[in-house]
C-alpha cells in the first residue's frame, strides 16, 4: 500500500466527506492543511498536485487524485475490504452515485458553495430568501429519498451517506433541519452523529464552518 496523503481543512465540507471515508476504512494517512484563507491552494507547488487548486486532494504513492467524490470512490474501490460502502452491483452502485451527484450539483454548489463563497471570500452579507427555500426544498428531496430506507442509498451505510452528511450538517447553518417536517432526515442525521468516528472527521469541521458563516452577521433579503 502506498503512503495516503489527504490534503485540506476540516471546514471544507468534502475534505470531511474523505476523512469519514478514511476513517470508515480504518486506512492510516497524512493529513496536510491548505489554508485557504492564505491562498496557500493558489501556491506552485499545490498546484502541481492540483492545477484545479481545489481541496480536498488525495496523494497516493505518488499519484495525486481530486474531487471528493473520485477520492472516496477510489479509496473504497481500492482499499475496501468488501464492497459495502459502494457496492459492486451495478443497480446499487447507480443509487449511490445518484445520491453523490444530487450532493455535489444541488446540495453543495447549488445550495452551500454559492452562499458561502460570496460570504466568506467576498463580504457579501445579504442571502436571497430563494437561497434559502432552495436549501429546504433539498432537505425535502432528502427526506424522500429515506423513505424505504434507514440511510441515503439502501439499508446500509454507503459513501452517499459519508458525502451528504458533510454538507448537510454545513447548510444548518442557514436552514436549521425542522424534525417535525423532517424525521427520517433528523433520524438519519442522529444514526451518522452515533460513528465512533464521527466528531472527528466530520462534527468539529462541521462546527467551525457554521462558526465561520454565523461570524459574517448575514441578513436574508426578499
Amino acid at each position: 500500500m502506498g503512503k495516503l496523503v489527504l490534503y485540506g481543512l476540516d471546514p471544507s465540507p468534502p475534505v470531511r466527506a474523505c476523512l469519514l471515508t478514511l476513517k470508515a476504512l480504518n486506512l492510516p494517512y497524512d493529513y496536510k492543511v491548505v489554508n485557504l484563507m492564505a491562498k496557500e491552494h493558489l501556491s506552485e507547488e499545490y498546484l502541481k498536485k492540483n492545477p484545479q487548486h481545489t481541496v480536498p486532494t488525495l496523494e497516493d504513492d505518488g499519484h495525486f487524485i481530486w474531487d471528493s467524490h473520485a477520492i472516496i470512490a477510489y479509496l473504497v474501490s481500492k482499499y475496501g475490504k468488501d464492497d459495502s460502502l459502494y457496492p459492486k452491483d451495478l443497480l446499487k452502485r447507480a443509487v449511490v452515485d445518484q445520491r453523490m451527484y444530487f450532493e455535489a450539483g444541488v446540495l453543495f454548489q447549488g445550495g452551500l458553495r454559492n452562499i458561502t463563497a460570496p460570504l466568506l471570500f467576498r463580504n457579501q452579507t445579504k442571502i436571497s430568501q430563494h437561497q434559502i427555500d432552495a436549501i429546504v426544498e433539498s432537505y425535502g428531496f432528502l427526506e424522500s429519498f429515506l423513505k424505504d430506507y434507514k440511510y441515503m442509498a439502501g439499508d446500509h451505510l454507503t459513501i452517499a451517506d459519508l458525502s451528504i452528511v458533510t454538507t448537510v450538517t454545513s447548510l444548518v447553518a442557514f436552514a436549521e433541519i425542522d424534525a417535525s417536517k423532517f424525521p427520517k432526515l433528523s433520524a438519519w442525521l442522529k444514526s451518522m452523529e452515533s460513528l465512533s468516528y464521527y466528531e472527528e472527521a466530520n462534527g468539529t469541521g462541521a462546527k467551525q464552518l457554521v462558526a465561520m458563516v454565523k461570524s459574517k452577521h448575514f441578513t436574508i433579503v426578499p
